[in-house]
């Protein structure tokens, strides 16, 4: 008979108070360096409130140290020496959950693991299909974690006991779930797969992330301007405006200005006052209502969404509106690095009846190699290596090693190459 999970409200040894002094941090460190086994880890940041992404809390727990909880906005304040906590733990695995979320932020203090577990890429190569955190413990420890303040806005101050506890919970059971993942990843004979998943996730997150070379053109809805270059110069002229405003005050853009409301004004170019008041999302403040927590935690920023005045909006659309057709902007498939990818549009596709040929066969096959290894097709192979292979017009010899050569070049780790590329050149052949 199935065991019913019980909810785990509380880390077993208490919530602890967060660090934010150095001669705390320093004992911290001395805890640290007495512990043993793994470090588990997780920060938190203040995303859709603050204009940054910096780590506004971060966590630890090792085993005979107990979890820790600092504040590194304080503590970097108070010139803490980072290195003496990397001196404290060594070289030991840091055990995360997505860790491609939070290694940047620690490389940014200069804490980089020497080696990691990351247990959503663990439990993805397993074949969960629900693969948050709490989602995975219930699973494999049969333990709900109590998970009530994922958007909160971590730049507050001082953290809420409720929200110290939300912190702390998310690296209770991280060391234990990596012992029964790890054994599970062995028993299918993935344990080589993860470890060079792991070393791609961090290898990875340690490199400077791409800059999108035109960022306007990512406003959501932005592919709604179709081919109209004014509407995408003024769309240009009022994402320029927010973000300024954004970074000056240290908030999130999206609070200042949503992205419809660009997307509205971009197609409807007002060009009078009273075309202008007729948009609505130009002239009202951002409100955002979540009926929980949330909507009281926005409402804090609202002193700064009443300094910007309508007229912000207004003067940059009519700088927008006033440009030559000279200068308005691009196409935005001339700028972007990704036009030189497979179309993800099967539309495309079938107007080359020999390429989407080629795909199908190829996609049947890593579909048989998924099923076969109870793995996701998606974590065997990106789809979009895939979709490049088969799109390529690069000549391929059946027996020369050209197509692992360029599934190892588009990034596939060798693991995945070993794994698909005898098939799916069988399959393009």
């Amino acid at each position: 008979m199935d065991v019913e999970p019980r909810l785990l409200r509380e880390p077993r040894e208490g919530v602890p108070d967060v660090i934010d002094d150095i001669a705390a941090y320093e004992d911290a460190c001395e805890r640290l360096a007495g512990g043993s086994g793994p470090l588990a880890v997780d920060a938190e940041r203040a995303s859709g409130f603050r204009y940054g992404h910096e780590d506004w809390l971060v966590q630890f727990k090792r085993e005979g140290a107990g979890i820790i909880l600092l504040d590194p906005i304080a503590l970097g304040d108070a010139n803490v020496r980072w290195k003496d906590f990397s001196d404290a733990v060594g070289d030991v695995e840091w055990i995360l959950h997505d860790a491609k979320q939070d290694i940047p932020g620690f490389a940014d203090l200069g804490l980089v693991p020497g080696s990691l577990f990351d247990t959503e890429v663990a439990a993805r190569l397993l074949g969960v299909k629900r693969f948050g955190l709490s989602s995975v413990t219930e699973r494999f420890l049969g333990i709900i974690l109590a998970k009530e303040h994922s958007a909160a806005d971590w730049s507050y101050r001082p953290i809420p006991r409720d929200w110290r506890n939300y912190a702390a919970l998310d690296v209770e059971l991280l060391a234990d779930l990596e012992g029964v993942l790890g054994a599970e990843l062995r028993s299918q004979g993935k344990d080589e797969w993860a470890r060079q998943e792991f070393d791609h996730v961090l290898r990875s997150s340690l490199s400077p992330a791409p800059s999108h070379k035109v960022p306007w053109m990512h406003i959501s809805g932005f592919t709604a301007l179709g081919r109209d270059r004014q509407g995408q110069a003024v769309a240009r002229s009022l994402w320029e405006a927010r973000d300024e405003l954004a970074r000056e005050h240290d908030i999130a853009p999206s609070l200042l200005l949503p992205d419809h409301a660009i997307i509205e004004a971009a197609r409807r170019k007002p060009h009078n006052g009273k075309e202008f008041r007729a948009i609505r999302s130009l002239n009202e403040r951002v409100r955002i209502h979540t009926g929980d927590e949330r909507e009281r935690m926005f409402a804090r920023y609202a002193p700064i969404q009443r300094q910007v005045r309508p007229s912000v909006w207004r003067n940059a659309i009519d700088k927008a509106l006033a440009l030559p057709e000279s200068e308005w902007p691009s196409a935005p498939a001339s700028t972007e690095t990704e036009s030189v990818n497979a179309p993800r549009s099967m539309r495309m596709w079938e107007r080359h009846p020999r390429r989407l040929e080629r795909l199908t066969r190829a996609r049947e096959s890593v579909s048989r190699i998924a099923r076969d290894t109870r793995t996701p097709g998606e974590v065997i192979i990106k789809p979009q290596i895939i979709r490049n292979l088969c799109w390529s017009d690069e000549p391929m010899a059946e027996d020369d090693g050209a197509v692992e050569e360029f599934l190892s070049r588009e990034g596939a780790r060798p693991w995945q190459v070993a794994l698909v590329g005898e098939s799916v050149r069988r399959a393009i052949m």
